[in-house]
């Protein structure tokens, strides 16, 4: 194997205007063996689901937890204060126009 003068990469010979890898260049053949393996082993992990083709986890269901304690006190049914003049309704009779 000739190594002087070999470049890593040579036009393609089915008259296509790209280059391929030169398995004559020790690069040119490592660069080709690198993308058999990529190649394979991404084909291996979409085959078995696994790494980054792998499906989402299911979603855990929501389930909040209450508070250890309250942070304000529930509101009773009956008013806390004395009622104001606001909020009684007119006692006399209503105008009429």
């Amino acid at each position: 194997m000739n190594q002087d003068g070999e470049p890593v990469s040579k036009k393609s010979r089915w008259g296509t205007n790209r280059y391929v890898y030169n398995p004559a260049n020790p690069m040119g053949l490592t660069l080709i063996l690198i993308s058999l393996i990529v190649a394979v082993v991404m084909m291996v992990l979409m085959e078995k689901h696994a790494g980054p083709f792998a499906p989402p986890p299911e979603p855990t269901p929501w389930n909040p937890q209450p508070p250890e304690e309250q942070p304000w006190p529930f509101p009773s049914a009956s008013p806390t204060h004395a009622p104001s003049a606001w909020d009684t309704a007119p006692s006399g009779p209503s105008p009429t126009h």
